[in-house]
């Protein structure tokens, strides 16, 4: 079973959707076109009279990495569903990378914006990095309001308790005296790895303070993810993940990920991006319910349902009965539109090429189908690298092919998102 279908008018108003069997026959009765195609949408080439739509409700289950979404028909026949994958994680390396490139700018004495001080953010302001989150998911709620008519929403309102993460059994005032309560950072980190390497366990060495997961590789400053290292160690390591560096001592790398605490990073993305998500629903004035993360595992557990993100997104809320119309839910990752910069540069921040130069018609990440040359047959492939010259790169099982622009026809524009199924 395949996802429905959606459905517009000659005046592309959202129609009920309809059954993958009966889209086929409209297409081969000519009574339809096909408008879009991911998620897939025919418009009917003549015009209907309207009539009496069923209740579809949009299901949300926020993740800090994956967004489950189902769209759910009176209640409950699923006939609808995708895993949105966010890209935040990126935004902040690249932001990280912008931040980096400027300092260094301004250490060298060389042209650069000044850096600015003393400014104040809006209320509800989020970092760029959980901003798109929400952004994310109001995009896709607007696409989906102009293919389907919508009713209503339902949101996973979840808040996790990041110190209970940790120690299951924080009560009281434990809460406001955290896991240094007594020590310093150093002194904490000597009584809790035994005043040792912990990497080849010499004593009586100097230690020096080492991030299990690199900062550059996305760890924190938090307490948990701190150990002791001696100096050649901590050198050798440098921002090796802490499994490539361990690869050859599976049991001290177990020993370790079970004392270095639950990573809270997911968590805290969550929890920082719920309220405005909320609110963001909120404000198209159509009914929205929310429910807990313990009330959807308890409906999903009782249903028999397996666990995945548009399932979870689909049990939200209070559900009695659900029927699972769809199998093959649309898989969709945030790619971006590209970058700006009009000039590559090399290691040392001098340009490396010419500038860019559009192609008209063209634009990377585009969906083709090659038509001629030795890769004819080949569909719904994306364009890695658009060229000037007419030689463009597509990705296909691992690899890169180069094709000509004559050889190849578009089937579907970028627009920032790469699909699957």
């Amino acid at each position: 079973m395949s996802n429905f279908v959606f459905v517009v008018d000659t005046d592309r108003k959202p129609l009920d959707p309809c059954h993958p069997a009966r889209a086929r026959q409209l297409l081969s009765a000519g009574k339809a076109a096909i408008f879009r195609r991911f998620p897939f949408t025919l418009i009917l080439r003549h015009p209907v009279e309207p009539s009496m739509t069923q209740g579809y409700q949009i299901k949300i289950d926020p993740g800090s990495k994956t967004c489950g979404i189902a769209i759910v028909r009176n209640g409950t026949d699923v006939i609808w569903g995708a895993n949105l994958n966010h890209r935040g994680w990126q935004i902040k390396k690249r932001l990280d990378v912008r931040r980096t490139v400027r300092r260094a700018r301004r250490n060298r004495k060389t042209r650069y914006r000044k850096p600015r001080f003393n400014r104040t953010r809006p209320q509800g302001w989020l970092a760029p990095s959980l901003d798109h989150r929400v952004q994310t998911v109001k995009t896709w709620v607007n696409r989906f309001m102009r293919m389907i008519p919508i009713s209503g929403f339902a949101l996973e309102l979840v808040g996790f308790d990041t110190q209970k993460l940790n120690n299951p059994e924080v009560t009281g005032t434990e809460y406001q005296q955290g896991e240094l309560f007594g020590y310093e950072i150093r002194e904490y980190l000597l009584e809790k790895w035994s005043r040792r390497c912990v990497y080849c366990g010499k004593e009586n060495v100097p230690l020096q303070i080492e991030h299990i997961i690199p900062k550059s590789r996305g760890g924190s400053d938090r307490v948990g993810n701190l150990t002791l290292a001696c100096v050649p160690c901590n050198q050798k390591k440098g921002n090796m993940p802490v499994e490539e560096f361990l690869k050859r001592k599976p049991e001290l790398l177990s020993e370790i990920k079970a004392r270095i605490g639950v990573p809270l990073r997911d968590a805290a993305a969550v929890n920082a991006t719920r309220w405005k998500l909320f609110g963001t629903l909120k404000a198209y004035g159509l009914p929205l319910t929310t429910g807990t993360g313990g009330r959807t595992k308890y409906n999903r557990v009782r249903m028999n349902l397996k666990k995945d993100h548009w399932i979870d997104a689909a049990c939200v809320g209070r559900t009695d009965k659900l029927n699972i119309r769809t199998a093959s839910p649309l898989l969709i990752t945030a790619k971006g539109h590209g970058s700006r910069q009009m000039v590559r540069m090399d290691r040392y921040g001098f340009p490396a090429s010419g500038p860019k130069r559009k192609v008209a018609g063209w634009k990377t990440g585009d969906f083709v189908t090659v038509v001629k040359g030795r890769n004819a047959g080949l569909r719904g492939v994306r364009l890695k690298t658009v060229r000037f010259g007419g030689s463009f790169d597509i990705r296909t099982d691992g690899k890169v092919v180069s094709v000509s622009r004559n050889y190849i026809c578009k089937t579907f524009s970028a627009d920032g998102y790469d699909y699957h199924f």
